[in-house]
């Protein structure tokens, strides 16, 4: 890419595009092309085309996605597998069809086996059962790196895909069902701390093994991956730390300032058991990571408190 590339940021107000959005213009990239869901609907085939045939993208950041925790997983199965598999088939193939020189696919490491070897190779994939609470992600994730993968076997596209470890960060995605971990664990101990509440009560036993990445990290490494690696095979993001839920657990109630007890409800799921990449393809690229989990936290409250949307939910309190 040059500074003067049209690029197009598919998902830019969520957690991930936003912040390979910020980067591209701290990077000095100046022709970006955005839309709203409102002014484009990535599930509607015909506009998705239309798009493509007016703008002309010649690089294009797919990080739109209809993401969520265990409890949305899990509730939703159907509309995660569909929901995730039109709307990314869509860009694809329309990029494809307007002649884009390169797309990068955003995915996940949930992709990968729920018994997989640790760390976990980029070769692992399809080598076992997945992890059944986000199945269907998984397969429509899985589903559009192999789209991009056969468009480059079968017609020389230059199509590559990223699948990052667990992501937080600025803008993310509070929602007291439908988060992901970190922010879930932050809002739960900020209300409790706000309310006075003696306890906080998390999902699982505590066991689990995670790896976290801060978004403005991965945006980083996707700009870099765009200008320098071209290959069927996904590259792994991450940090190649892992943490138990527990310890996380004990960092975000500090950070939050939440003096009073955590409990667990061994009733709910854990999820996968350990989960943490390999990163050594990325880091042999040149690239690494550089925001420790703390130092990350402590950005993503701080932006939770800033949030217009938590401003009023404070009021209502």
């Amino acid at each position: 890419m040059n500074l003067n590339s049209k690029i197009y940021v598919a998902g830019h107000r969520g957690m991930v595009g936003s912040a390979i959005l910020r980067e591209l213009k701290r990077q000095g990239y100046n022709n970006l092309v955005t839309r709203t869901h409102s002014e484009l609907d990535l599930a509607r085939q015909s506009d998705v085309e239309k798009f493509f045939a007016d703008e002309k993208p010649e690089y294009v950041f797919l990080a739109a996605a209809h993401v969520g925790g265990i409890a949305a997983n899990s509730n939703a199965l159907a509309d995660f597998l569909y929901d995730n598999m039109i709307l990314e088939m869509n860009v694809i193939n329309a990029a494809w069809r307007n002649g884009c020189k390169k797309l990068e696919f955003l995915g996940s490491s949930c992709i990968y086996p729920r018994m997989a070897p640790q760390p976990i190779k980029e070769e692992y994939l399809l080598t076992g059962a997945l992890e059944k609470t986000n199945e269907a992600y998984a397969l429509a994730k899985i589903s559009g790196l192999k789209y991009c993968e056969f468009l480059n076997r079968q017609y020389g596209t230059d199509y590559i895909s990223v699948m990052p470890c667990n992501l937080y960060g600025l803008n993310d995605n509070y929602h007291p069902l439908n988060s992901h971990v970190i922010p879930a664990l932050i809002r739960r101990f900020h209300e409790a701390k706000i309310n006075n509440s003696k306890s906080v009560t998390c999902w699982g036993d505590g066991t689990p093994l995670r790896e976290f990445l801060y978004a403005d990290d991965l945006a980083e490494l996707c700009i870099f991956l765009m200008n320098n690696y071209s290959g069927n095979e996904t590259v792994n993001a991450g940090t190649g730390q892992e943490t138990t839920i527990k310890k996380l657990t004990a960092i975000i109630a500090d950070v939050v300032n939440f003096k009073g007890e955590i409990l667990w409800d061994t009733s709910k799921p854990n999820g996968t058991p350990r989960k943490v990449l390999d990163v050594s393809k990325a880091n042999n690229l040149g690239w690494h990571y550089k925001t420790e989990l703390k130092d990350g936290i402590k950005l993503a409250y701080e932006d939770f408190l800033n949030r217009n949307d938590y401003t009023n939910y404070h009021k209502k309190i």
